[in-house]
């Protein structure tokens, strides 16, 4: 399955755990559009407590909070991922005024993958319609390959932290299941 997200905001190198979250809930919007599109509508019992008929179920709690990540254990899958990062500073620029590439995209990474308990901010109480929070991924060890390109945004800014980042994901599955061909 191939997909895109897409983020225009603040990425701040060594994100603190609410700016996680707020990118986390950003991106919920956007696979919560795609857990009603095909081939993953024809899924969402996955998204039930008892996992429907297969019995295989994606939620997982942490704390107080449900999440259901797309690339997990349990369906066998992975990812790559091919990320495309305008940011307001000449090209080759490693050691940025916004914050280092590298540390960048760990705060990038740590915001697309569900969080351990103790990374949540005690007073975050998503809405309901974000219950469950969806997240592309279940631990970041499920991505096996990362490609990264950086540009110079245009555009005159105060914040120096503030990027656009496309992320083109492709999920792949380890090993075949009953139910997880469209996750491949």
């Amino acid at each position: 399955m191939r997909f895109a997200l897409h983020y225009r905001g603040p990425l701040r190198a060594n994100g603190k755990p609410a700016h996680k979250n707020e990118l986390r809930e950003h991106f919920h919007h956007q696979l919560s559009v795609l857990w009603h599109q095909s081939p993953l509508l024809h899924h969402t019992y996955l998204l039930k407590p008892d996992g429907g008929e297969g019995g295989v179920s994606l939620l997982r709690q942490r704390g107080k909070h449900l999440f259901a990540p797309l690339v997990c254990e349990v369906l066998k899958s992975t990812c790559e991922l091919h990320l495309v990062m305008l940011r307001p500073e000449p090209p080759g620029s490693i050691l940025t005024v916004g914050g280092d590439v590298d540390n960048r995209l760990k705060t990038l990474f740590d915001a697309l993958t569900i969080p351990q308990a103790q990374a949540i901010p005690k007073k975050w109480s998503p809405p309901e319609e974000m219950q469950p929070l969806c997240c592309l991924l279940e631990d970041d060890n499920l991505i096996t390959s990362v490609s990264v390109r950086t540009e110079q945004l245009l555009e005159p800014l105060e914040d120096k932290s503030i990027v656009d980042v496309a992320i083109f994901v492709r999920t792949r599955v380890t090993a075949m299941l009953i139910g997880n061909q469209d996750f491949a």
